[in-house]
């Protein structure tokens, strides 16, 4: 797994972390649920790149 797809996997959770933010200053319950969607794609992603660098070692 390279190094651009790890920041560009915490770079779409942080995003994710922002639009839940707004979503909760504006009470945009949408928007809100978009950004812990987005967390939750990430984060499943940084998982999946954690076992492929398991299994390369």
């Amino acid at each position: 797994m390279s190094i651009g797809d790890k920041a560009k996997h915490a770079a779409e959770e942080a995003a994710g972390k922002v639009k839940e933010a707004t979503g909760k200053a504006t009470d945009n319950e949408r928007l809100e649920a978009e950004g812990q969607a987005d967390q939750s794609k990430a984060n499943i992603k940084q998982a999946g790149d954690d076992v492929r660098d398991a299994f390369k070692k």
